[in-house]
């Protein structure tokens, strides 16, 4: 009976470590802003004019089980302009990349937030359009 307790009880432990070790990234959060302000985005919208200079991505992760790290990949109509590696040090986390917006740097962008195994856990979608539009 004995046996029989301690081999359950060590059943049950690993089973818990091991859907630790399991536990998904989640993206919260996600915005593209113009600035971030004590860690918290400010100017987010969905379109922004071409003389923006620069724009962040800001995201909040949860659910990782121990350092990982994400990627915030930015794509300009389709085609990678950046490739951002960034920790996330706990369960709940934030953290943010920015990208320089050319004025020429006109059309659809986005974002997609990248898991370390390739896996895309979010992605945000946004417009750069041309100052005089």
């Amino acid at each position: 009976m004995r046996t029989f307790l301690i081999v359950g009880i060590s059943f049950l432990l690993f089973s818990l470590i091991i859907a630790q070790d399991m536990t998904p990234l989640k993206v919260d959060e996600i915005d593209i802003c113009t600035s971030i302000t004590d860690r918290v985005p400010a100017g987010a919208d969905t379109t922004f004019s071409a003389d923006v200079e620069q724009l962040y991505c800001y995201t909040k992760i949860s659910g990782a089980a121990d350092t990982t790290t994400i990627s915030h990949v930015w794509y300009l109509n389709g085609e990678e302009k950046a490739n951002v590696s960034l920790a996330v040090k706990a369960a709940n986390w934030r953290t943010w990349s920015s990208k320089r917006i050319p004025k020429e740097w006109i059309g659809d962008w986005k974002v997609d937030v990248v898991a370390e195994d390739g896996t895309i856990l979010g992605s945000k979608s946004f417009k750069v359009k041309a100052a005089s539009e």
